[in-house]
């Protein structure tokens, strides 16, 4: 199974960025999606994640501007990401949890990809 994220880039404060990632080489269907965070020196942190059924749930800091959604046939959830503030800016990692084991694992993580927000 691979993760492959996109769409990090540059914007100024109140701007926005949509974030894809794509899960492919399996048949099955994530049963979680999500999205989360990490800048130097901190923790992970949970961003926001949707469920097969569209079930979702987001970090306080982020709901109303942030909102997560999937593809299931595609495999693929998306971050759209609206009144960008300065300190947004980390790295996003999309994560994937199936509800067996998958190639010996459950959780897959994507490479990264980093979101900058200018003041």
């Amino acid at each position: 199974v691979q993760l492959q994220a996109s769409g990090g880039g540059l914007v100024q404060a109140g701007g926005s960025l949509r974030l894809s990632c794509a899960a492919s080489g399996t048949i099955f269907s994530p049963d979680v999606m999500g999205w989360y965070r990490q800048v130097p020196g901190k923790q992970r942190d949970l961003v926001a994640i949707i469920t097969e059924g569209g079930t979702t749930a987001y970090a306080d800091s982020v709901k109303g501007r942030f909102t997560i959604s999937r593809d299931n046939a595609k495999n693929t959830v998306y971050l759209q990401m609206n009144s960008l503030k300065p300190e947004d800016t980390a790295v996003y990692y999309c994560n994937t949890e199936f509800p067996f084991l998958v190639d010996g694992k459950r959780v897959y993580w994507g490479q990264g990809t980093l979101v900058t927000v200018s003041s």
